[in-house]
């Protein structure tokens, strides 16, 4: 599917060059950072120096003093206190975190996760009974619960008192916990938003310390486990998120806990990882526990404080990964062929598609790469427990969210936000679910939605690109949603030699344009490109700046988003 180019809307010329002059930076990339809503001196040395010191305060958390105070008495009385999250990355981090901190004050402590295939998401009632019958009197919720009203109420029934460490949207009635820790709640006065549900537990922790005194240490040492859940739930890396990310990383790449350590020597890479690296890398590793059999499994190898036995559970995670790999595959192969095959799905701006024999825990996985092939709201369900379960994700622009709760009386239960969510129904709700979901979808997406575009940040010429310009463009990392490494537009360009096509169906190529440097270029999955470009012929191309080691000699290289011949 072709792609188009949409170039962002120039800032006012006056703030860009006062900007430029400023910081002494190249114009295209000052314009890069007014476009980011970086305007002022001050706004560009908080982005560019990210500070534990902006971090903001935890109290303005609504709930949060209820939350501790709550803490507080379990912890002087010896109560006993389980911490529950969900079994995704966030979850899973979020658990090893709030566990970690809070062992450090009481040994009455144990951490629980819901058995993806059996419990299914959120709070579930066989979690409370646990709970309830090995005299846990309070539990602290993470990534999960914001929903949860009946179970809550449930847990209250029991003598069971729950904290909601959540940052999902609310309903229209929130739980009836102790209390319910989440920026997205409509009373909620926190500053920003788009915590992960790690970084809500890091929250906790922090305001945790300050209440005691306690060096901030004591909460900073888990920043690794917070970076690693910002990259894997796609949140916005901005604001609050950004500071984590940035010094959760170094942690990571200079003094990771010892679990996180041993995963990353089973990815065999020696580079400095980045936000991307943890994405593709250690995120799916870590999913791949409650994938194919249980979340704890990661929770256990993140936990490890000896090597042998973080070695053990690393090999254990990475071998349920390859066998998630196998699995993901197998059922995307047969989702696509189940849409080729049919005539009516091919021309419906909505994906639903269903298999009984589907494993439940790959099918966000399949939706995903359903989506990336047909470039639409897509949902992939599978049986499950007496109800049909599943796994939803939309395409930028569009919220998923809405839509469904269109559709919500026919659902048992669902909850996620605009781009990813998860619902089940009953059986024989699924054909008018498909039917009701696709009039919603169709009569509020745009054309432009349904296909897929390169948000291209500014047009350069190639004689811009120099030793500085890319390390200016190396301090804007991590990159993540809302602050995407910067993709730049040239014209006029020229090829040198001839493109060639490598790997899968890779292409590479060297370019230059007038009396610019040449520049060695590579695109993955990219190789349609090697037909169309001809030497002396000239072309448009889209692309990010990065480094490229070889033979330990770092070069500029350039990484193809997208090709438009001239001519």
């Amino acid at each position: 599917m072709k792609k188009r180019w949409v170039q962002a809307e120039a800032g006012e010329k006056e703030t860009t060059d006062l900007l430029a002059q400023q910081l002494t930076i190249d114009p295209s990339l000052a314009a890069v950072l007014v476009q980011r809503g970086i305007k002022t001196f001050d706004e560009a040395r908080y982005f560019f120096r990210p500070s534990l010191k902006d971090l903001h305060d935890p109290y303005l958390m609504k709930d949060m003093d209820k939350a501790i105070t709550r803490i507080d008495e379990a912890l002087s009385s010896g109560e006993r206190v389980l911490i529950y999250g969900d079994y995704d990355v966030d979850g899973t981090t979020a658990v090893t975190l709030a566990y970690s901190f809070f062992k450090q004050f009481t040994s009455e402590i144990e951490y629980y996760i819901p058995d993806r295939h059996k419990e299914g998401y959120g709070i579930s009632r066989q979690g409370i009974d646990y709970a309830a019958e090995n005299q846990f009197t309070l539990i602290i919720a993470l990534d999960c619960g914001i929903k949860s009203v009946e179970m809550i109420d449930y847990a209250n029934s029991l003598g069971v008192d729950f904290i909601i460490c959540d940052h999902h949207l609310p309903g229209n009635t929130l739980p009836a916990a102790v209390a319910v820790l989440d920026p997205k709640r409509a009373d909620c006065p926190y500053p920003f938003k788009e915590l992960a549900g790690c970084g809500i537990g890091f929250k906790l922790a922090q305001a945790y310390c300050i209440k005691h005194g306690l060096p901030t240490v004591k909460y900073e040492k888990y920043m690794d486990l917070v970076m690693v859940s910002i990259a894997a739930d796609i949140v916005p890396v901005v604001d609050e998120n950004r500071i984590l990310a940035h010094h959760g990383l170094i942690l990571l790449n200079t003094n990771p806990c010892t679990g996180l350590k041993a995963l990353m020597e089973t990815t065999g890479r020696k580079k400095i990882f980045t936000l991307t690296d943890v994405v593709f890398t250690l995120a799916p590793r870590i999913n791949a526990a409650g994938r194919m059999d249980h979340a704890r499994e990661a929770v256990k190898m993140m936990l490890c404080e000896e090597k042998e036995s973080a070695d053990v559970q690393s090999l254990l995670i990475n071998l349920q990964n390859t066998e998630r790999k196998t699995s993901d595959q197998n059922i995307t192969a047969e989702a696509l062929k189940l849409i080729g095959d049919c005539e009516i799905l091919m021309n419906k701006k909505t994906t639903v598609v269903y298999n009984e024999a589907w494993n439940k825990g790959v099918i966000g996985i399949v939706a995903s790469r359903l989506t990336e092939t047909y470039f639409r709201p897509t949902i992939v369900l599978t049986h499950s427990n007496g109800y049909l379960t599943g796994s939803a994700r939309s395409v930028p622009g569009f919220d998923l969210y809405e839509a469904l709760l269109s559709c919500s009386d026919l659902l048992v239960q669902f909850g996620g936000h605009k781009f990813a969510a998860g619902l089940s129904m009953l059986p024989e709700h699924l054909e008018i679910f498909s039917e009701r979901f696709e009039q919603a979808v169709a009569s509020t997406i745009t054309e432009d939605m349904l296909r897929p575009e390169i948000a291209i940040d500014t047009q350069i010429e190639l004689q811009q690109i120099t030793g500085k310009f890319h390390r200016i463009i190396s301090q804007m990392a991590p990159f993540g949603p809302e602050n995407m490494a910067p993709v730049f537009v040239s014209h006029g360009l020229e090829l040198m030699g001839r493109a060639s096509i490598v790997g899968d169906n890779h292409i590479k190529l060297s370019v230059k344009q007038q009396n610019s440097p040449i520049f060695d270029c590579i695109g993955f999955g990219l190789a349609e490109y090697e037909r169309i470009l001809m030497p002396g012929k000239p072309f448009s191309m889209c692309y990010t700046i990065e480094e490229n080691v070889w033979k330990d000699q770092p070069r500029i290289q350039l990484n193809i988003k997208g090709i438009h011949t001239d001519y």
